[in-house]
């Protein structure tokens, strides 16, 4: 086993390593989920922790970890006789992001279940990591359906198989921490509720610190264990800690000043449910254990806030993470005086070097006020002089609303998600195959099927059947895969009127907040004066693509055909990477083209090469004005998609209108 990186040795990131120290107080906090760009010692400081963790007293020969002192009388190895046990480090297992389901939760042994006639049960990771740490690297790029499974053992503290005729449940409490870089992707909001806490964690931007991490990482490649070795004292030191929190953290008391102090908070955030207020509980009393204290203070709870909250006030991706912290310590001002409990002048860096306190949000996340333009577009959409070179200042979209679902025709092999029809490893079986390497889903009646015929040549006997591997047969199913959803913006002079532009942005933030609960990936071209830009090439993080969207300036002439010249470059290279990941092109435009010579001519070209290629499209026409000149009808039939308005988007504006030709038949009627 390689020596890990000591976990006192990581320079800054107080945040994050007081938030995993009071899960290793107080797992029953509910674990951390560490946000942050790449190489800031999220995995280093996760694997660190394992070697501060107390070691563990398991009984001999258990799969499960039962404990000695009270071993699981529900365990599939037991029952357990008193008697021998044995001491081991905690484990940290590592869930991979491509990990099957059987691989999680474990399953019947199929093979061993035919052939023998035994239901033999092979444990999973959550079994390995019952009383240790379960690390998942990458947490936003993990399929939905192993994440709800990850976060309701979590969250009962046990695992349940029900599969194959196999019904096993096994105890399953482990410290859950999952890393993610946002700008791969968010995780959907009922399912951030689910870690206790959050951290977010940025490169330091001090020389002085960022010379000490570089000096310290080029010693410990150089002799890991002689690194290791000059931390040790460090590091006994603060297990030492860890072990006399737990032992003290039954007698800490969360009196009611603090508990107020808690609810109001909470309340004050308009926090949804109750989960925040009790993981703030939890946290608050680690605090206080960790500090030597018997007694949860005001500083405690600020701390708590501070680390339980953030993630649970966003409401959709566009939110910027982060908590007001004058209204924090307004708050718990307020409610610390009424109730005489509590300090009334928390230290904001808490117990144990708290850190510094989250931001409101990433540099230039604010969007782009209405600032009056310096001259307002013309009735035939061109572009006042005075802004130069026909560009206008950007406008704010229109908020958001509940689109139309698009989805691509015919039936994929992509990436789980929820837009497109699928070949998936979940969802309604549809038929059966002959199994491609491991046998993961036995379709039962095709089995017996390919079986029957032979029962006679194999010499049964009796009222068994006999099967072979080469009846065997897999069960294949059809789910929903997620798509690469390709927006095709027009930032012309000819979309450029500001009222219009708004509206228009609104639509793509509202087919943004679509693609994000899809599990797509987005990508965004847009296409103003006399070429287009690639503004953010195809990525899981559409609050990426909400944020360069606000900001996109508009004006100038229309090159709708480089437009759709270059999302089919990106599309093509796209391909090359991820065939499976069927695309979606959605072209916000008014069919305009101007430009260059023959421009319509081009456009119309360059739209022929989507339908040739069948790249599903949708083109939403934004088109203005009592006289309609029905380009984008046009746009779409070149490029063998359909086109809708933008009052046809909205998904309530279709409700409503089949709910008005309904009242019209029944009064015909």
């Amino acid at each position: 086993m390689s020596t890990p990186f000591p976990f006192t040795a990581v320079v800054g990131q107080d945040d994050l390593r007081l938030a995993l120290l009071l899960n290793a107080v107080s797992p029953a906090v509910g674990g951390v989920l560490v946000r942050g760009e790449k190489g800031t010692a999220k995995s280093t400081a996760v694997r660190a922790l394992s070697a501060l963790m107390p070691g563990v007293d398991v009984v001999a020969g258990c799969r499960f970890s039962c404990d000695p002192a009270g071993p699981d009388p529900a365990c599939p190895d037991g029952p357990h006789e008193p008697g021998a046990f044995e001491t081991r480090p905690a484990r940290m297992v590592e869930l991979p992001v491509g990990a099957s389901e059987d691989r999680l939760v474990g399953a019947l042994d199929i093979e061993r279940a035919l052939a023998e006639g035994v239901k033999a049960f092979e444990p999973g990771l959550l079994a390995d990591a019952h009383r240790g740490i379960l690390y998942v690297d990458e947490v936003n790029l993990l399929h939905d359906h192993l994440v709800d499974l990850l976060l309701d053992a979590a969250a009962m503290g046990a695992s349940y198989v029900e599969r194959e005729g196999v019904s096993v449940r096994h105890a399953a409490r482990f410290l859950l921490v999952g890393t993610m870089n946002p700008e791969e992707g968010e995780l959907r909001p009922q399912l951030l509720d689910r870690f206790g806490l959050t951290v977010e964690v940025a490169a330091s931007r001090e020389p002085d610190q960022r010379v000490e991490v570089v000096r310290r990482r080029l010693a410990y490649d150089d002799d890991p264990t002689g690194f290791a070795a000059r931390w040790a004292d460090e590091e006994s030191a603060v297990r030492a800690r860890i072990v006399a929190a737990r032992e003290l953290l039954p007698s800490v008391r969360l009196g009611d000043p603090a508990l107020r102090q808690i609810a109001a908070t909470c309340a004050a955030f308009e926090v949804d449910g109750m989960r925040a207020d009790i993981v703030m509980a939890r946290t608050a009393t680690a605090l206080a254990a960790w500090a030597g204290r018997t007694e949860v203070l005001a500083e405690d709870v600020r701390q708590a806030a501070l680390l339980a909250l953030p993630h649970r006030r966003r409401r959709n991706p566009f939110d910027a993470p982060g908590l007001d912290e004058d209204k924090l310590d307004e708050t718990l001002e307020e409610f610390g005086e009424q109730d005489g409990g509590g300090d009334d002048d928390p230290d904001p860096d808490g117990p144990g070097g708290g850190g510094q306190p989250p931001q409101d949000g990433p540099e230039g996340d604010s969007p782009a006020g209405d600032v009056p333009a310096q001259g307002e577009p013309s009735d035939d959409g061109r572009a006042p002089a005075a802004q130069g070179a026909g560009e206008q200042s950007p406008v704010r979209a229109a908020e958001p609303f509940r689109t139309k679902v698009l989805s691509v025709p015919g039936l994929g092999e992509g990436a789980a998600g929820r837009r497109s029809r699928a070949r998936t490893e979940h969802g309604r079986t549809t038929g059966s195959r002959r199994p491609r390497g491991a046998l993961t889903k036995l379709h039962l009646a095709a089995t017996v099927q390919a079986a029957a015929p032979h029962q006679r040549a194999r010499g049964r006997s009796g009222r068994g059947l006999v099967v072979r591997r080469d009846d065997l047969r897999q069960a294949t199913r059809e789910g929903r895969e997620g798509n690469l959803v390709l927006f095709v913006v027009d930032a012309s002079g000819s979309m450029a009127a500001r009222q219009r532009m708004s509206a228009v942005k609104g639509a793509v933030l509202s087919l943004l907040l679509d693609a994000y609960q899809r599990r797509d990936k987005v990508g965004l071209v847009t296409f103003r004066g006399s070429s287009a830009d690639v503004a953010l090439p195809p990525t899981s993080s559409v609050d990426a693509a909400a944020a360069r969207l606000e900001s996109l300036p508009t004006g100038g002439r229309t090159p709708l055909a480089a437009g759709l010249l270059r999302a089919h470059d990106v599309l093509r290279v796209e391909r090359l990477r991820d065939a499976a990941r069927r695309p979606l092109v959605v072209v916000v435009t008014d069919g305009r083209a101007t430009g260059g010579l023959e421009p319509v001519a081009l456009a119309e070209r360059a739209a022929r090469l989507f339908a040739a290629d069948q790249v599903a499209s949708v083109v939403v026409d934004c088109e203005a004005g009592p006289v309609r000149l029905g380009l984008a009808g046009r746009l779409a039939g070149e490029l063998g998609g359909t086109a809708v308005t933008l009052d046809e988007l909205r998904a309530d504006a279709i409700a409503g209108l089949v709910r008005d030709v309904q009242g019209t038949s029944r009064r015909a009627a």
